[in-house]
């Protein structure tokens, strides 16, 4: 094979919960938009994970799955396709390292953008794998006997940070879960703890908000006391999700760690020291080593003492992202214009009497979503592309586990009937162009949607709209204002 060649990496399937994801009919769907897009990937190498054979006769390296499915149907094309275990059967067991520069890229990893474009986020071999190497050390004070599980999705930044890189370059031994927090039971995460002895645990306040509402017997089923400190990553946490995160999990014992990062900066920025910083439920507290965070009214003015405003950075640290792909433009005008001389995080903060940083959340056009920063006109382009829709508005509305859900507001073509085929054809469509995580909660038939005599369209009104909330504020440079009453009667009040 090409030492050269644009390859592909996927397993058979696996299962999430008990559906059963078939991996490699999405990895040729991709293989195929490629294709398309006149940008060929020639080999797609596939491991047997779930149809392979017993491991005496396969000579696999990988563990056997819990859950076989030898029936799973594997497209299969000769020309393309290659199997991980004929290929490391007949690999050396030496393997040189290539070396690199400090500065050559490591991976490219793809963030929702506030155009509707996804930014393909560098990072480079050196600075990222010093931060995530050095961050997961302090902030999990990490030592040789502790097992750490991080529950996060691999694929994610925080798999790349505190799942393979930061753990990996210490050496740490680490609990790598494909399951679900629910399945076959609401004790799942707990019953692990105590089976592999988990000493460190990151997880998301989705995740946390989830379990809360199971109550306090699902976690006293098991004993958790080889728990040391608990972790939050993703989105500011509640001060109540913390407090029962603290209290019924840690039983008051734990440290709570919560972390404020982005795709863009590598690592950790904000964070609690454990047993070292004191901690306030819901405050990501201090900046890391090496991070030095300012607070910038609209004016970029910099504020002191207890005030809220934008969050930006003053100076570099190893850890962050050197620019987008193919794009350093866009990497200076997102991060770095709108305060010359900052790097802008697009997150408001405040800052309290006694110097603690609380996340606010997004200043821009961005929302979190179980952890994950989608952007509206992302969601938005990808409803327009469907032919029944002229325009689409998406806000969010709070969400008592996810943090923020999408609602979404469409205008149809003349002619064009909503109904629920029609309903279920655009969640699949955002599906397919974003992902899973994206799948609209409410999507709500606007035939006309609230515009300034410019044409913009006011979505803080909207946002008032989706919470039901009447107090619209000053709408006076509203083109049309009888569509809003009409909205209001139409509001969504359950999810689709």
């Amino acid at each position: 094979m090409d030492s050269q060649c644009c390859l592909l990496i996927t397993a058979d399937g696996f299962y999430r919960g008990d559906k059963l994801i078939n991996l490699k009919l999405i990895a040729d769907e991709a293989l195929k938009k490629c294709r398309d897009k006149s940008f060929p990937v020639e080999k797609c190498i596939m491991l047997k994970h779930l149809t392979k054979e017993d491991e005496a006769s396969s000579g696999s390296l990988s563990p056997p799955a819990k859950r076989a499915c030898p029936d799973l149907q594997v497209p299969w094309n000769p020309e393309v396709d290659m199997c991980w275990h004929s290929l490391i059967g007949g690999a050396s067991e030496e393997c040189e390292p290539v070396w690199c520069d400090s500065e050559d890229p490591l991976f490219i990893l793809y963030t929702s953008g506030s155009t509707g474009k996804p930014k393909g986020v560098l990072h480079t071999v050196s600075g990222y794998m010093l931060y995530t190497a050095s961050t997961f050390k302090m902030v999990f004070d990490y030592h040789s006997d502790d097992v750490y599980w991080c529950t996060a999705d691999i694929g994610w930044i925080t798999g790349h940070s505190y799942i393979t890189y930061g753990p990996l370059a210490n050496g740490a031994t680490s609990v790598l879960f494909e399951g679900l927090p629910t399945y076959p039971d609401v004790s799942r995460m707990w019953e692990i703890v105590d089976k592999y002895h988990v000493s460190k645990f990151y997880t998301a306040p989705t995740a946390i908000r989830l379990l809360m509402k199971y109550g306090s017997d699902p976690v006293h089923k098991y004993k958790r006391t080889s728990l040391k400190i608990l972790g939050t990553v993703g989105e500011p946490i509640n001060p109540e999700a913390w407090q029962w995160y603290y209290n019924v999990v840690g039983e008051k014992r734990c440290p709570v760690v919560d972390t404020f990062w982005q795709t863009e900066t590598g690592g950790h920025v904000m964070t609690p020291l454990p047993a070292a910083t004191p901690m306030k439920p819901g405050s990501a507290t201090f900046p890391f080593f090496g991070v030095v965070p300012a607070i910038l009214n609209e004016s970029g003015e910099e504020l002191e003492g207890p005030s809220e405003g934008y969050l930006v950075f003053k100076q570099p640290w190893p850890g962050v992202m050197r620019t987008v792909y193919g794009n350093h433009l866009r990497f200076e005008t997102t991060y770095f214009k709108k305060f010359p001389g900052y790097y802008v995080t697009g997150d408001g903060c405040r800052r309290d009497k006694d110097g603690y940083y609380w996340i606010t959340g997004r200043i821009d056009d961005m929302l979190n979503v179980s952890g994950h920063l989608l952007s509206t006109a992302e969601v938005e382009s990808a409803l327009v592309e469907h032919e029944a829709v002229a325009e689409a508005a998406v806000v969010g509305r709070p969400h008592p586990v996810k943090g923020e859900s999408l609602y979404c507001f469409v205008t149809l073509n003349d002619g064009i009937n909503y109904n629920q085929k029609l309903e279920a054809e655009l969640k699949k469509q955002v599906r397919e162009k974003i992902g899973a995580i994206a799948t609209p909660d409410y999507i709500q038939n606007a035939p006309g949607l609230p515009k300034t005599r410019s044409g913009k369209i006011m979505r803080r009104v909207l946002r008032k709209i989706a919470c039901n909330e009447r107090d619209l504020g000053d709408v006076s440079t509203l083109a049309d204002s009888s569509v809003i009453e009409h909205l209001f009667e139409n509001r969504c009040y359950t999810a689709v």
